[in-house]
């Protein structure tokens, strides 16, 4: 669908984050549905925001936003780990 993970994997099972497979660096995401709600209409289920970035440069020239040009968005992905877990493993999702 046009997302991909680095330095972690979607698991399809228990629909949550998980390490990636050895030796593999990129792995692709699940569809990922944007819908709009209320703030109190949204559930805070435990997740990674993990950044989305146009490449894997992960570098661009700093905008006004205080972002990278390269950076997109931020996506709370579920995850059953903490999210300083998947910080220190650098995850994010690159589109294609």
């Amino acid at each position: 669908y046009g997302l991909f993970f680095e330095g972690a994997q979607w698991d399809t099972n228990l629909q949550l984050l998980a390490e990636s497979a050895p030796k593999l660096l990129f792995s692709a995401a699940p569809m990922v549905w944007f819908e709009p709600k209320t703030l109190d209409a949204i559930a805070h289920p435990p997740s990674y925001t993990c950044p989305v970035y146009k490449t894997p440069d992960r570098r661009g020239v700093l905008a006004t936003t205080g972002h990278s040009t390269n950076f997109i968005l931020d996506i709370d992905i579920p995850t059953d780990l903490p999210q300083s877990h998947w910080v220190q493993r650098g995850v994010a999702l690159l589109s294609q």
